[in-house]
């Protein structure tokens, strides 16, 4: 005995929970991405506090703080940046903040009103870190990397999907 086909009443209700599900989890990414552009906020707000100071001078006082030996590899490391990172670096790597920072908010907004735009701005976007992901897998096996590769690789593969069923519901006849 054969089940008898889905009313168009299941088929509606069916379509509003697959609705319902898929907004959630683009809020869910717009979340997310505007976490990502408040966090890179801060950084770069923190980045042009800097400017007109001493960076060298704060880190080496940062340093002896924490009682750590200034020709350790670490410390040398953070020294060696501290000299590299001049006013104009640090107004220049500010501005690609800016950028960055816009790129995210306008990707979280665009994702949470469910803007087709978004969806592509955002597997785009992703899409473009994987391969470095990849390597940095490689060269750093470690679990935190393989996640966040697994996140980005989730993020990008569902906002194409999101993309692809828009255009199965927009090139059907009415």
């Amino acid at each position: 005995m054969q089940t008898p086909p889905p009313t168009k009443d299941v088929i509606t209700n069916r379509s509003i929970q697959r609705t319902e599900k898929s907004r959630t989890a683009l809020r869910a990414i717009a979340t997310f991405e505007g976490v990502k552009g408040v966090a890179a906020l801060a950084a770069t707000l923190g980045l042009l506090s800097l400017l007109h100071h001493d960076i060298r001078h704060l880190a080496i006082e940062l340093i002896g703080h924490f009682g750590m030996d200034p020709a350790a590899r670490y410390p040398s490391i953070f020294l060696h940046y501290a000299d590299v990172l001049s006013d104009e670096n640090r107004r220049n790597v500010a501005l690609i903040g800016l950028a960055y920072i816009s790129l995210r908010f306008t990707e979280s907004y665009g994702l949470w009103h469910n803007r087709a735009w978004a969806a592509w701005l955002g597997a785009i976007s992703g899409a473009i870190y994987i391969p470095i992901e990849i390597r940095h897998l490689m060269l750093h096996p470690t679990l935190t990397n393989a996640a966040v590769l697994a996140g980005n690789v989730f993020v990008v593969a569902y906002l194409v999907l999101q993309i692809q069923r828009k255009r199965r519901v927009e090139s059907k006849p009415r």
